[in-house]
């Protein structure tokens, strides 16, 4: 019973520090963008691409780390925020090639 508690207990508290973590850095990043008054900031992608893969990675590890201690909600609750982040991530990346070609596109067109 008291391993049930920690288990779920476990991955509420994970879950939540992840994810308010992921909103930290979210925001810091919007204020960049902010102060900035919404012109390019140098490597802003790269730092996302970079936070948003590493974020699943890390979170597997913990997730195979909880499961093979036993603390099956913990490890099946690092693996679904890794699941959706890995998703956000493929989106995130998709919108940012879509915008890159077509700036390309169309800079390509001014040339000609």
């Amino acid at each position: 019973m008291l391993t049930w508690f920690l288990d779920i207990g476990l991955a509420v508290l994970l879950s939540g520090l992840e994810v308010a973590a992921l909103l930290a850095f979210w925001f810091v990043e919007s204020l960049k963008q902010w102060a900035a008054q919404g012109r390019h900031v140098p490597n802003a992608t790269r730092r996302i691409v970079l936070v948003m893969a590493l974020g699943p990675v890390c979170l597997t590890a913990i997730g195979y780390g909880l499961h093979r201690a036993g603390l099956r909600v913990a490890g099946a609750s690092q693996a679904v925020l890794a699941a959706l982040i890995a998703v956000i991530l493929v989106l995130g990346v998709t919108t940012e090639c879509v915008r890159w070609t077509r700036r390309h596109r169309r800079r390509r067109g001014r040339r000609r």
